[in-house]
């Protein structure tokens, strides 16, 4: 039975603190987490910064900045319009004078203890946490960029792709073996950056419908089913070497909610040479299968440590994960429950 290598702490320990902050992302690192993955945009100055979206309206404290009031605008994200405050109105140093705040309140009220208290944090001050966290816990930790809709950045004039592959280079970790994966929803970028010198591990983020902004910009190329295929898996070996889909399309769910049967998905990656790891595992009964939640109370936790364990039996190389510790449970208890050499 193959056994996960890796737990990817998602936008750090995001089950406990306000996601995208120092203090989340160190949570995660020590909880177990083996890399951190931040989501990457980037403000007026060019700065990549950690955020979920470019619009800040709902994990920021902005709206209560009345200097910055006349800044809320409407703009065209990867075809729907958003409204609110967008990274890229913004410097670093005006950003750095925002605050954190919880994105799901509603689900994860205790999170709410800690809005307000923590800066937006540029990726190099992650990577010099991962430098002092490594040192500390006596293992290196790795980081798990996502360029966040980079069609979008691009038609800014503010391509995130140079700058990621500039600050990787700066800190030493654009290298086949450094701990890195850099990963995307869409296709070309990750392919330009591997044309323009990428030379870390990259993963193409799928989702269970729809299709990468990118291809439907252009109006051509391979929609996220197509990209699931043999075949297409076959395409995305020839720039990545992993594969993050929805964990849905590795067991999706029933009509009525409970946890269904294994697809071909990960069995037809790894006959591609591709890692998965799936994304998002959290602990609430909100996010869990029908036959995994403890109540009808959506914030209680239900059986998230059973929900992971039967996903890990699917042959995972990893999972994202929104409490690492909860993760590491579920593999270690795999680990014990798995015969050696099996």
């Amino acid at each position: 039975m193959h056994v996960p290598t890796i737990l990817i702490g998602h936008r750090g320990a995001a089950g406990y603190r306000p996601e995208h902050t120092l203090a989340c992302y160190e949570l995660a690192a020590r909880l177990g987490a083996d890399f951190l993955e931040p989501d990457l945009v980037v403000t007026s100055d060019g700065v990549l910064v950690c955020r979920h979206e470019p619009e800040i309206g709902d994990t920021t404290d902005v709206a209560g900045h009345p200097e910055f009031a006349s800044r809320k605008t409407t703009r065209m994200l990867d075809g729907e319009a958003v409204t609110g405050w967008f990274t890229e109105d913004f410097t670093l140093a005006e950003l750095k004078t925002l605050r954190a705040v919880e994105r799901l309140p509603h689900i994860r009220q205790h999170n709410t203890l800690f809005d307000g208290r923590y800066e937006i944090p540029t990726f190099q001050e992650l990577l010099d946490l991962r430098t002092r966290l490594s040192g500390e816990l006596h293992r290196e930790l790795g980081v798990y960029p996502e360029t966040k809709h980079p069609t979008f950045f691009s038609h800014a004039g503010l391509p995130l792709e140079p700058r990621l592959l500039e600050i990787l280079r700066r800190n030493r970790l654009n290298r086949p073996d450094a701990p890195v994966f850099v990963q995307s929803f869409e296709v070309t970028n990750l392919m330009w950056l591997r044309e323009a010198g990428l030379r870390t591990k990259s993963v193409q983020l799928l989702a269970a419908s729809g299709a990468p902004f990118d291809t439907v910009a252009a109006g051509r190329g391979p929609t996220y089913a197509e990209l699931s295929t043999p075949e297409g898996l076959r395409g995305i070996a020839r720039y990545a070497q992993g594969i993050g889909p929805d964990k849905l399309q590795v067991i999706p769910r029933k009509a009525d909610g409970t946890l269904g049967c294994t697809t071909t998905l990960v069995a037809d990656a790894h006959h591609a040479s591709l890692v998965v790891h799936p994304y998002t595992f959290r602990a609430e009964n909100d996010f869990l299968p029908v036959d995994y939640q403890s109540s009808a109370v959506p914030t209680d936790y239900g059986r998230a440590i059973d929900e992971q364990t039967t996903y890990l039996r699917a042959g995972l190389d990893g999972l994202f994960t929104d409490q690492a510790d909860i993760s590491v449970i579920a593999r270690a208890e795999l680990r014990a429950a798995t015969p050696a050499g099996g």
